[in-house]
């Protein structure tokens, strides 16, 4: 894979001199200029191009472990939202409807073969298909080698389509019964912490379930032992083919310069385990939102990325990442179009 460039730190140095000429009080923005500044830099641009055509990606799969009782869901539910998705009727096509964001849902390993779809359309769904269903992490892979080198060039592939056709910034989605359990497990993988450290709620479990989450997480991490501690061995071992995939596509569109706004655990295990491949990636992306998932929290600290959010969301789907975009816009728009003190008018003169 191509080394990843930082973003331009000539048009970093020229937005935060424009930032501190605006006609505002010193500092008044505060996270708001930072964002600004960051886009800048990205987008080698000042001040930055306003985001008119932002593109969210879902990454859909299912993961042998959800057969084990880590979830509040039966692994079904993964298909029957994969159609929501595709129907506009899910909770992330409402957000996205209302702030103007593209969606393309994708099925990486979903044990379903859509046939009642019209076949042009499960045509698309599937086009990037690697299996149906990863493995059983605290059994057995996720992933063979090969798949996890398909699942990685597949997420590429989608990222440079989305930028080929005009995406200014790229969001990540998620949809997976059984998905926190695998990305718990590779954000400690790459921070180097235990089970009971990064297991959360996920869907809802009660006390009993989420015990047994961290027994299997745990299980998992002592069954890929040394693997651990390298990042693509980790996507086989520990991952899935959506959640390769989205680690895919992040870093092809860090590769390719192009800003990404990340959501909920998955699409942070993902840029973790980006960085992990690519250290600079984690310097193209943002964090949308905080959500409940502890593992999560921890990612982002390694990461260095402050959540814009914190509304304690967990629905993934990359609906935490959709409702942080006005964030970001109001980010540009201060920097585009508010006055710089040099150009203030000049105090009208006594007599």
């Amino acid at each position: 894979m191509p080394r990843i460039s930082p973003p331009s730190p000539i048009a970093r140095d020229h937005a935060a001199k424009r930032l501190a000429a605006l006609a505002t009080p010193p500092n008044a923005l505060g996270r708001l200029g930072d964002l600004g500044v960051w886009l800048a830099s990205c987008q080698g641009h000042v001040p930055p191009r306003p985001l008119e055509d932002v593109r969210l990606v879902i990454f859909a799969g299912d993961h042998g472990v959800a057969a084990h009782g880590v979830s509040a869901f039966p692994a079904s539910i993964t298909g029957a939202m994969v159609r929501t998705f595709l129907a506009g009727r899910a909770g992330v096509s409402a957000l996205a409807a209302a702030h103007g964001v593209s969606v393309r849902v994708l099925d990486l390993g979903v044990a379903d073969d859509f046939s009642d779809l019209d076949p042009q359309l499960r045509a698309a769904l599937t086009a990037y298909k690697i299996r149906a269903g990863s493995g059983a992490i605290h059994l057995e892979d996720a992933l063979t080698a090969q798949q996890t080198r398909a699942a990685l060039d597949a997420g590429a592939q989608v990222a440079r389509a989305e930028i080929a056709a005009g995406a200014q910034l790229l969001l990540s989605g998620d949809m997976g019964i059984g998905n926190t359990t695998a990305a718990a497990a590779l954000v400690a993988a790459g921070v180097g912490a235990s089970a009971a450290q990064v297991t959360g709620r996920g869907t809802g479990i009660s006390d009993e379930t989420l015990a047994h989450k961290i027994q299997l997480i745990q299980a998992a991490l002592d069954r890929a032992g040394t693997r651990a501690l390298d990042p693509i061995e980790s996507l086989s071992a520990l991952g899935s083919a959506d959640l390769a995939a989205t680690t895919g596509y992040l870093l092809a569109a860090a590769q390719d310069g192009v800003p990404v706004l990340l959501d909920g655990l998955m699409s942070v295990a993902c840029a973790l385990t980006a960085q992990r491949v690519e250290p600079g990636a984690a310097a193209w992306f943002a964090a949308g939102h905080r959500s409940t998932e502890p593992a999560q929290s921890l990612a982002l600290t390694e990461l260095g990325l402050e959540p814009i959010l914190d509304l304690g969301m967990r629905l993934g789907e990359g609906s935490g990442a959709v409702t942080a975009l006005p964030v970001l816009r109001s980010a540009v728009a201060l920097l585009r179009e508010v006055a710089l003190l040099e150009d203030l008018p000049a105090p009208p003169q006594g007599p």
